[in-house]
């Protein structure tokens, strides 16, 4: 592979990547043809020496430029490129060094002064304040909608002003589900998924006619708590679009973090499904306990969109989220009170970890705000790692007594 170039790299040449089961190309994607290293390599400089001004010259004014400065590109970067691209089933794709990096990246590269954007109510806290706080002040109008209901962001659609329809699927922290086809058959706006709980060994949006989709590769697919990066994927001529704009937003990728998010894309299939396996089992206990009120798993019979998870995905991921008696008091002392599990806010991780969005991820938002999102002041949300079931369920048992 010519590390300068964004295109997909195939170690196993014998093979089409449409042949491979996602889990192995989490493997196989990814590996520099030039590279004979099984570990991923890093280049940590931010510059290189120019074989002359006029390679220079060139380097500056084209996209994807691995050997030139640091904010362009970067040959371990652009190896995460590829392997997420090759993931997604898409042509090209662009590290950010967050997963709101990306979201903003996206928004305000693609979107100006006068347009129009469709999302979903369900959303992070932060790509909440995002649009509904930052987007105003620039002049771009945004309509919030139900992502659950079927047509729902086709009939918010402005003819000719709509630029851009957002959805989040899995949505943090309640697990709402959009169904993909019915995003992808919307024509003429943008339309982008946030996927970072579904991952791509979980769903594709771009196979359902979606035109890009992002990560916060942070969360389950470096999925160990040591990198920060973000990625959006997609096809050429957006991606281009949005590499114009990423070298001058600056959140560019750090080859430390890239060097980590493909290390966890090695393991993100068995970790997946450890992870999805502790989730349906912690939460068929919590179903069972009276100061449980509901429990939010898409592998879980309960979840009001069970069907449409079952069809939509390949694997569920180890979030779950649940609402407890008792409101905030029951929240903060459920949080409290664990003793394996850890309070804190990530999500993907090999520890299990819980949190109350109302004080944490969503504390951005109005209290209108969170109810509208269905987020109440018990909800906990709950992020399972690779310990025994039989382990975080004594704990989570322990902490609700």
């Amino acid at each position: 592979m010519n590390t300068s170039s964004n295109t997909p790299a195939h170690s196993l040449p014998n093979h089409e990547p449409s042949e491979l089961q996602p889990e192995t190309l989490a493997i196989s994607a990814g590996r520099p043809d030039d590279q004979i290293s099984m570990a991923p390599v890093m280049f940590a400089s931010t510059t290189y020496e120019m074989g002359s001004l006029e390679e220079g010259r060139k380097m500056a004014h084209s996209t994807k430029a691995g050997k030139f400065y640091g904010r362009h590109g970067n040959p371990t970067v652009q190896a995460f490129e590829s392997a997420v691209a090759e993931l997604e089933g898409a042509e090209a794709a662009r590290a950010y060094a967050s997963g709101m990096g990306a979201i903003a990246g996206v928004i305000l590269g693609l979107c100006s002064k006068g347009d129009h954007i469709v999302a979903q109510k369900q959303l992070y806290g932060g790509t909440m304040q995002l649009l509904a706080g930052v987007c105003p002040r620039f002049g771009i109008d945004v309509t919030f909608v139900d992502g659950t209901k079927l047509g729902a962001f086709a009939e918010a659609v402005i003819s000719g002003r709509t630029m851009m329809v957002f959805a989040e699927t899995p949505a943090n922290p309640l697990l709402d589900i959009v169904d993909l086809d019915d995003l992808g058959s919307i024509k003429g706006p943008i339309t982008v998924v946030d996927s970072t709980l579904s991952t791509p060994l979980g769903s594709r949006p771009l196979d359902h006619g979606v035109n890009l989709v992002l990560h916060s590769a942070t969360k389950a697919m470096a999925g160990h708590n040591d990198a920060t990066l973000g990625v959006v994927a997609g096809e050429s001529d957006l991606i281009d679009a949005l590499w114009g704009f990423a070298v001058l937003q600056g959140a560019c990728a750090s080859p430390f973090d890239a060097l980590n998010g493909l290390r966890g894309l090695r393991t993100l299939g068995p970790r997946l499904r450890q992870q999805g396996a502790n989730a349906v089992a912690i939460g068929r206990a919590l179903e069972a306990q009276p100061a449980v009120l509901s429990v939010r798993h898409p592998g879980l019979e309960s979840h009001p969109q069970f069907e449409l998870a079952s069809r939509q995905y390949r694997m569920h991921g180890g979030v779950l989220s649940f609402e407890l008696a008792g409101g905030l008091d029951a929240g903060a002392k459920f949080v409290r009170s664990v003793k394996l599990c850890h309070a804190a806010t990530s999500m993907g991780g090999p520890e299990t970890l819980v949190t109350h969005p109302a004080s944490t991820t969503h504390a951005g938002m109005t209290p209108e705000e969170l109810a509208d999102s269905g987020i109440t002041p018990g909800t906990v949300r709950m992020s399972c790692g690779l310990e025994h079931p039989d382990d975080l369920i004594a704990d989570v048992m322990q902490a609700l007594a």
